[in-house]
């Protein structure tokens, strides 16, 4: 080999070792860029159109229901219905949505522009000086509309202080908890589903990626920083990349105290990411580096049949909590539980899911809503042995029209949990 070569090669090769010790994270994300390309690039974001027809369903909803207005501070709801992407803080900014015409959004003076950057409906911006009051603004808009002795629903994540300024404002008016907004983001739409299988695509996307990559002696914070490099590449954005290794398997969302792979114990992975502000929620677990044990193949074996329990029993109309009552069921069966004690499943089979992790409605005993076309959820029917290990597989689903439709299939084995 020409000397240049060799010493171009060396000086390479030097270069990605500094980088792999100096960074882990550095390095998987070089890794990635490098074989891997976006799965997003034919994505349609949530548009106007969407948007203004999300709005007609909650004036439609308000109007049933007696709700002169609505008031959304930012969060996962504001951008449901506006598009506008914000922060909280001491600072109000807020939409009030009328049940009849166009909304407002109210916020500082000074953050106009960048609040107006991600508006993405027709609303009339009114602002608020430093020496001022918002609650006077919102109170002033509402007086034209002649809604101040109206019911005021008020988003269920809306602050306390927020909630307290308005009915200072506004004495005379009936604030209320918001009936509509929860209902309508529990029934996603046809784009808001293509958006959420689009992340579930990204997600196990990245998992086959970095699957091969575990290696004997790995922290978890390494598998994390290769699932994180492997979702950027691949064009979602990391929601959270929980890794349990070994005991701490037993314990759903981890322990504190340092782990590393180790061949022959379980990896559990928890991954998330967002695709146009939609998640998805996959996990997997594994046996490093071994072939599994008696227990571990059995274990691993009784969690994917919960799974499928689970599936076959959410049925449109069923109510929600039954499809946890069907995988207790079966899990006492074989002498785990009763209940939620352990060994056995400490938590509900799975949650809502949308543009948030966790939504409503969840899959727990003794919820009553009925199941209906567009509820999206997790299915996640651990099992957790204190002190010896745990298995969680979780794949999320969407009610069709006559049944339950994954946005990514289960494993089909212990041996093979990546697809």
């Amino acid at each position: 080999m020409p000397l240049l070569h060799r010493r171009h090669l060396l000086q390479q090769g030097a270069a990605l070792t500094g980088l792999l010790l100096a960074s882990p994270r550095l390095f998987a994300q070089e890794r990635a860029a490098e074989s891997l390309k976006p799965l997003t690039t034919d994505v349609i974001p949530i548009g106007r159109e969407e948007r203004a027809a999300r709005l007609a369903r909650a004036q439609q909803a308000m109007r049933a229901r007696n709700i002169g207005a609505l008031f959304v501070e930012p969060g996962a709801s504001l951008i449901y219905y506006t598009g506008v992407r914000w922060w909280r803080s001491e600072r109000l900014t807020a939409a009030i949505i009328p049940a009849e015409g166009a909304p407002i959004i109210v916020c500082p003076f000074f953050e106009r522009p960048s609040v107006d950057e991600s508006l993405g409906i027709e609303a009339e911006t009114r602002v608020w000086q430093e020496h001022e009051s918002p609650y006077a603004v919102i109170a002033a808009y509402l007086k034209e509309k002649g809604l101040t002795q109206s019911r005021i629903g008020i988003e269920e994540s809306v602050r306390y202080f927020a909630v307290n300024g308005l009915q200072s404002a506004l004495p005379q008016a009936r604030i209320v908890r918001d009936p509509v907004t929860r209902a309508l983001r529990m029934r996603k739409t046809p784009a808001e589903i293509a958006l959420m299988q689009k992340a579930a695509d990204v997600t196990l996307a990245a998992y086959r990626w970095t699957y091969p990559r575990i290696k004997t002696g790995m922290p978890r914070q390494d598998i994390a920083a290769l699932m994180d490099a492997a979702t950027t590449a691949l064009g979602g954005k990391t929601e959270f990349n929980l890794i349990l290794l070994g005991e701490a398997a037993a314990y759903p969302h981890g322990s504190g105290k340092p782990q590393k792979v180790t061949s022959g114990e379980v990896v559990l992975m928890d991954c998330g990411c967002t695709v146009e502000d939609y998640q998805s929620d996959i996990s997997r677990s594994f046996i490093h580096a071994a072939a599994p044990t008696p227990q571990q193949r059995k274990v691993w074996n009784e969690v994917a049949q919960g799974q499928k329990i689970a599936f076959a029993a959410a049925k449109i109309g069923a109510p929600a909590g039954t499809v946890d009552d069907a995988v207790r069921t079966y899990y006492e069966s074989l002498g785990y539980g009763p209940g939620y004690q352990l060994p056995g499943l400490s938590h509900r089979t799975g949650h809502g899911i949308g543009m948030e992790g966790h939504e409503p409605v969840n899959l727990v005993h003794d919820e009553k809503t009925s199941l209906a076309e567009g509820m999206c959820f997790s299915n996640e029917p651990g099992l957790y042995l204190p002190g010896v290990m745990g298995i969680r597989l979780e794949d999320c689903f969407h009610m069709g029209a006559t049944g339950p439709i994954w946005f990514s299939r289960p494993p089909a084995s212990i041996e093979n949990p990546i697809d």
